[in-house]
């Protein structure tokens, strides 16, 4: 006769493990790659961008450095900025205006969640070049108008979850 078995279940362990992945990126503790660009560097750790990149994935499998320094070229810092803290956290909201470079930026460093060729993405571009193409408008009658066209002052947060 078998021995009973007893599952152990931590009910919070995802939600600790992005609480503390986030604490170890804020204080760059434990740090292991260091990324540069348009004259900054971040720190970050190669598992959690191995984990949420087939790109960075494959750079750290073939480049077995213990701290490697990557500069990224035609990338801009706000962009990966912005992306560190997504795979960090899971989450981030970007300005209308920023939208557009941080997809693309995404889409060439393969971030999971942002950068899939499901229809679920496809529709998120759409409705993405829509709005560009209504905020566009709307500032050429602006313009028209003679007024001076004044930025949006609300903030777009894009909720991308693929399936």
């Amino acid at each position: 006769m078998e021995a009973e078995r007893f599952l152990l279940k931590w009910n919070n362990h995802q939600t600790n493990l992005v609480t503390v992945f986030d604490q170890l990126y804020e204080q760059e503790a434990f740090t292991d790659v260091t990324l540069a660009c348009d004259g900054r560097t971040f720190a970050a750790h190669k598992v959690i961008l191995s984990a949420c990149s087939p790109y960075f994935q494959a750079l750290f499998l073939g480049n077995p450095c213990k701290h490697p320094i990557i500069f990224m070229r035609d990338v801009r810092a706000g962009d990966l900025e912005a992306l560190l803290s997504f795979m960090y956290r899971g989450e981030i909201n970007v300005h209308q205006h920023d939208l557009s470079s941080f997809l693309k930026t995404a889409e060439s460093l393969q971030i999971k969640g942002l950068s899939d060729s499901s229809e679920r993405h496809k529709e998120t571009s759409k409705i993405l070049e829509a709005m560009e193409r209504k905020f566009c408008s709307g500032l050429q009658q602006q313009q028209q108008q003679n007024t001076t066209p004044s930025p949006p002052q609300q903030q777009t947060q894009l909720h991308h979850n693929p399936g």
